[in-house]
């Protein structure tokens, strides 16, 4: 019998991330609903899951590629607009009179986005997430070091870029946006240093452990 090892025919890191990266798109929206206070900075609950994109699009592209991380952050469209079409099918359906009173009125609140947040948020997706993984791979210049500054550095160019779009599309004309997009940058510059790093490497080095050769 062989003992040689035998690489897996999918990589399983590749696997598991995209497994994660489409559920991470999808709670993203739902997390932004709340409003976090982090000491003195304000943000929403949905920066903590495009962090996790941030990083696993960064981890592919170490791992697998950046015409693999592309291609990962394209296929990220497939369940936000799934997700964002079946939310809208479910707020219109018509409601359960035995359902929990206070939910009926919450989940509208909870889960309902006007057209134009979610225009922003399908731009603003696609464009910060295809430059966070073009930004971390041109830093590599081939050589494939220092991957956790890499990693941030491209997170926080993508973050600002992600805040001016959203905002900008979101709320240019109805309310005033400067000091609620400074705001923002502020705290996504500060959680991309501090969590970003540690996200990137734990990333990388798990998905180097996943695609070990084994043995027959």
């Amino acid at each position: 019998m062989s003992t040689e090892p035998v690489a897996p025919t999918f990589p399983r890191s590749l696997f598991l991330f995209s497994l994660l990266y489409g559920g991470m798109v999808c709670m993203a929206g739902v997390l932004g609903v709340k409003q976090v206070a982090l000491g003195p900075l304000a943000v929403e609950a949905g920066i903590f899951a495009f962090l996790l994109l941030v990083a696993m699009g960064s981890a592919v592209s170490e791992l697998h590629g950046k015409p693999v991380a592309d291609m990962l952050v394209r296929l990220g469209f497939v369940p936000l607009i799934t997700s964002a079409v079946l939310i809208q099918v479910v707020l219109h359906l018509p409601t359960d009179p035995g359902m929990y009173l206070p939910a009926v009125s919450a989940f509208p609140i909870v889960v309902g986005q006007g057209a134009r947040m979610m225009i922003a948020g399908l731009i603003s997706y696609g464009t910060s997430q295809t430059l966070n993984v073009l930004v971390f791979s041109h830093l590599s210049r081939g050589e494939g070091k220092r991957v956790w500054l890499r990693g941030m550095i491209a997170s926080i160019i993508s973050q600002i870029v992600d805040t001016v779009l959203f905002i900008t599309i979101s709320f240019l004309g109805e309310r005033p946006i400067l000091g609620l997009m400074g705001g923002q940058m502020l705290t996504k510059v500060v959680l991309s240093i501090v969590l970003i790093p540690w996200l990137i490497t734990g990333l990388v080095r798990l998905g180097r452990r996943l695609d070990r050769p084994r043995a027959a």
